[in-house]
């Protein structure tokens, strides 16, 4: 009985429905604010270095958030288990809000480019800590309530910054810089709400932490994002580059394995790569970040290029995705909490992803809006019931020592993803543009004057380019894209084939019915309710000094401000003694004097 005190984690407050959701408001709102942050400048780019110069950088004023919030991931998630969850949240919000004013302010490519890397780190931290809060705040069984809430966050930020950024682009008397300034406001009542309604009890934790382990996963992240991102571009993929940044990346990794086993408090312990749920999530994940981020990177280049619509327009396109990933998250949520079930959604999401990318690889000059609408409404139910249930199920399958970590992990693989499908498909998508335009001049015996390619300037100078010209430019867009959505079919299909591994584990939760066992015999309540009380009693004469029964029954109570001795006799008064008189009771009929199992109070 002791042993198994011991081992008891410590009792967590249970909150209330209106709790969480006051606290919610704070962290969906941090996470729409942030989120937003990344794909703003998705329509506004063009804009942006025509103005700043530096076409040759166009690709790392994208990268550069995704590249610092993927490699920052897990460092938040170990940072917020030794000195709190609050502080560390609104530590990253206040990053978030300093690096968006800089870039606002920013007056050549270069400034940008490192505010917006600064924003990386921010978005990183907001984007895992609210998992790992809710996670702390609601039981894995009632999770699903509100995960689809998240989840919705999630990717409404993802889809509606193209038409913010759109919108702000359009109107004349705002600008591109407004799409760094508008956030900070949501940001700060975001602030404000989590200092009021956030109270988490205070725990007492290690203040190590792992510097080696931190590098090393930087590092690794980082030359891998450097090679993705620069191969092709700055340097050829058979190159002394090529070749240095792989084998970085290699012996970081393996560095970091060897950090994490050896660290005492690892950012992500080794142990996780031992839970099967864990791996698994994490591999769908990737996937589904891949297929994610690398699809709506350069859809909106498919509107703006190829169907010739404007920044807003194009960002209105999106709204079927938006309405379809809600309303498929916030009803799968429900009845995950209604049954307990899980399983199904994640491994329907990812097929579902599969279909909704094949679909967008048919797309073509001529195709209309409701189908392109129908095909991102498809994309974005799968994208609702599998994003936030992968993390639901790493949270349930890990240990509450192991919550933060668990979340962030699978938070981090996800965001590298994403980073790799940008990389990935951006690659794709040059490759294949240059050589369809290069073979459809040769078909059609048109010269450029020097014998060069096509000068691509925005989209609006793209309409303007002469009659045959144009076709051709459209035609080749519209062949890479449907390369770039095609080749995303296998791999949400890899991800879809993760999920079928999963176990589908019970969640945890006051709603769970416990697991059958074999009913106690009288005996055994009548001998039970005696130690109960005999512990109780001990506890209450304790005279000060520590013992191992009584820092095993201190841990029963919520961590606070009070004394070891203090918590261990409040559990022995509420908890202890009066279970010692329910299972006397049970073992003999009240009028039998047995309630108290004649033993002095």
């Amino acid at each position: 009985m002791v042993a198994q005190a011991q081992a008891a984690p410590p009792a967590r407050r249970q909150y209330t429905h209106r709790e969480i959701l006051e606290v919610m408001s704070g962290l969906m709102l941090a996470m729409l604010t942030s989120m937003i942050s990344t794909s703003v400048v998705g329509t506004a780019l063009p804009t942006i270095v025509g103005e700043l110069g530096g076409q040759n950088q166009y690709s790392w004023v994208a990268s550069a958030t995704m590249l610092t919030m993927t490699v920052s991931t897990p460092l938040w998630g170990k940072l917020s288990d030794l000195f709190g969850r609050k502080l560390l949240f609104q530590t990253a919000l206040g990053l978030f809000v300093a690096a968006s004013l800089v870039a606002g302010l920013s007056q050549d490519i270069g400034q940008l480019i490192a505010a917006r890397a600064v924003q990386g780190l921010g978005v990183g931290g907001l984007s895992a800590l609210a998992q790992v809060i809710l996670g702390d705040i609601v039981s894995p069984r009632e999770r699903g309530r509100y995960s689809g809430y998240m989840g919705a966050v999630f990717g409404i930020s993802t889809v509606a910054g193209p038409l913010l950024g759109g919108f702000l682009v359009d109107t004349d008397w705002l600008g591109w810089r407004w799409c760094f300034y508008v956030v900070v406001p949501f940001a700060v009542v975001s602030f404000i709400v989590i200092q009021k309604v956030l109270k988490l009890p205070k725990v007492k934790r290690s203040t190590s932490i792992d510097i080696w382990g931190a590098t090393t996963i930087t590092a690794s992240a980082s030359s891998l994002m450097l090679l993705l991102t620069l191969g092709g571009v700055e340097f050829e993929w058979n190159s002394f580059w090529t070749y240095f940044l792989a084998a970085l990346c290699l012996l970081m990794v393996a560095l970091a394995v060897v950090a994490e086993r050896t660290a005492r408090n690892p950012i992500l312990p080794p142990r996780l790569f031992r839970n099967r749920t864990f791996v698994l999530t994490s591999i769908a994940s990737l996937f589904v970040g891949m297929s994610m981020f690398g699809a709506m990177i350069y859809l909106p280049q498919y509107l703006q290029i190829v169907k010739g619509l404007s920044p807003t327009e194009s960002g209105l396109m999106t709204l079927p995705m938006v309405v379809a990933l809600f309303l498929s998250g916030v009803i799968s949520g429900k009845i995950v909490t209604q049954t307990g079930r899980w399983k199904i959604f994640p491994v329907a999401g990812l097929l579902i992803v599969a279909l909704g990318l094949f679909m967008l690889s048919k797309l073509h000059v001529d195709s209309s809006q409701w189908l392109i609408g129908f095909d991102v409404a498809v994309l974005g139910i799968g994208l609702g019931l599998s994003m936030q249930m992968l993390i639901l199920a790493a949270q349930n399958g890990s240990e509450l020592r192991d919550m933060a970590s668990t979340t962030s992990g699978v938070s981090f693989f996800r965001s590298l993803g994403g980073a790799i499908g940008v990389a990935a498909f951006g690659a794709i998508l040059t490759n294949r543009l240059k050589d369809e335009m290069a073979d459809m001049l040769r078909a059609a015996h048109i010269a450029l004057p020097g014998g060069g390619d096509v000068k691509l300037g925005s989209p609006g100078a793209i309409q303007q380019l002469p009659g045959p010209i144009k076709h051709i430019v459209l035609e080749a867009f519209t062949r890479g894209l449907e390369t770039v959505f095609m080749v995303g079919v296998p791999i949400a299909l890899i991800g879809f084939v993760a999920t079928i591994f999963l176990k589908e584990l019970p969640l945890r939760g006051s709603s769970t019915p416990p697991p059958a066992s074999k009913p106690l015999s009288k005996d055994d309540l009548v001998l039970a309710g005696l130690l109960l009380e005999l512990i109780a009693q001990r506890i209450e004469r304790a005279n000060g000094e520590r013992s191992a029964l009584l820092t095993a029954v201190a841990q029963m109570a919520p961590p606070d401000d009070r004394t070891e001795r203090e918590r261990a006799r409040s559990v022995a008064h509420s908890v202890l003694r009066p279970t010692s008189r329910t299972l006397i009771a049970q073992a003999a009929p009240p009028q039998k004097d047995l309630v108290t199992g004649g033993i002095s109070q």
